[in-house]
């Protein structure tokens, strides 16, 4: 079964519009790994708009469940990183003013950044991932800058299921064969939701992971936290 991994950047979003602590970031994540989640993910940005360092020190005694922190590499970040030692880091190609991620990395142009990152991570004993587009050529170069994964970007993905899910789908499983192909694991993200979820998860090979935040936690306003995580869940089997 595919694991769920619950992005909380926007429960500290609602909580930073206030200035307090509420809602608690630390409590929802441990709600999350309470009903049924598989993982936590967390994108701290440099101006703190949503996930702070704080945040990620807070986290990171308490999760008993995979800590996924995702990112731009710069050097801040990955001293964060290096200290907290999650059981995955993925790796982003997003500026720092970025309001979200809108695309993968050209990991061909970024093959010796990328592969010094990587074996960084190694030698503190965190798996790599980095996120790409879904093209063929891009996960072979992911493959040789030694990463573990690789996470797929699927906006095009959800953008084009309503209209023709079986023509939005197909790079994808064109991707996920080949990273298969190449010995990577593979996880995806990205505006992935209660209504496309399901027939992605049933037409991906191999799909480890896949880390969704602003859809589950949006629907969890009306369904709810626990019912909203069980129903995600459900999407996921096979």
């Amino acid at each position: 079964m595919t694991t769920l991994s619950v992005n909380i950047n926007k429960i500290a979003t609602l909580r930073n519009a206030r200035g307090e602590n509420n809602p608690d970031v630390v409590k929802v994540a441990l709600d999350c790994e309470r009903f049924g989640a598989q993982g936590i993910t967390v994108h701290p940005r440099p101006d703190e708009r949503h996930i702070t360092r704080h945040d990620v020190m807070s986290l990171r005694p308490v999760l008993r469940t995979e800590f996924n922190i995702e990112g731009y590499p710069s050097k801040e970040f990955m001293d964060l990183v290096l200290r907290i030692k999650p059981a995955q880091v993925t790796l982003v190609p997003d500026a720092p003013d970025a309001i979200t991620s809108s695309a993968g990395w050209n990991v061909i142009n970024n093959m010796e950044l990328l592969s010094e990152l990587v074996d960084k991570l190694h030698e503190a004993g965190i798996r790599s991932s980095i996120f790409v587009d879904p093209d063929p050529e891009q996960v072979k170069a992911a493959a040789k800058c030694g990463t573990d994964r690789i996470e797929l970007y699927t906006k095009a993905y959800a953008d084009g299921y309503a209209t023709d899910r079986e023509a939005a789908i197909a790079p994808y499983v064109e991707a996920a064969v080949q990273a298969k192909k190449c010995g990577l694991g593979l996880n995806a993200g990205h505006d992935l939701s209660l209504e496309n979820l399901q027939f992605f998860a049933e037409r991906i090979p191999n799909l480890a992971e896949v880390s969704i935040g602003h859809a589950l936690i949006s629907d969890a306003l009306y369904l709810g936290l626990e019912e909203t995580i069980k129903q995600y869940k459900e999407k996921l089997k096979k």
